[in-house]
């Protein structure tokens, strides 16, 4: 097909946004500037060889590319919707959430 990459490349893709996000987690306390630059390199692997974050997208704001932690994001859960607030530049995402079942 056209377009598509080889599977070794989007291994090596896949392994990458892994190590970003790692990272970033790591270096989120100490100086978020460059986690925020770690968020945006994730970002640019993932579209250039198509590779879906999954759950992952959800670590970060869409907007400013800040690393969600304690202190510069707020998560509620409201009526099957979890909602995100980033408290640096005040985005909100929502996603669908399911309880666990009983």
């Amino acid at each position: 097909m056209r377009g598509t990459k080889p599977d070794y490349q989007i291994k090596i893709a896949k392994e990458r946004i892994r190590i970003l996000f790692s990272e970033a987690d790591n270096a989120a306390k100490d100086d978020p500037e460059l986690a925020k630059r770690y968020m945006k390199l994730a970002k640019r692997i993932g579209m250039r060889y198509n590779v879906r974050l999954g759950k992952l997208k959800r670590k970060f704001c869409k907007r400013c590319y800040s690393y969600f932690t304690a202190k510069n994001s707020q998560r509620r859960l409201k009526r099957g919707i979890l909602i995100i607030t980033c408290k640096e530049c005040g985005h909100v995402q929502r996603y669908p959430y399911k309880g666990k079942k009983k």
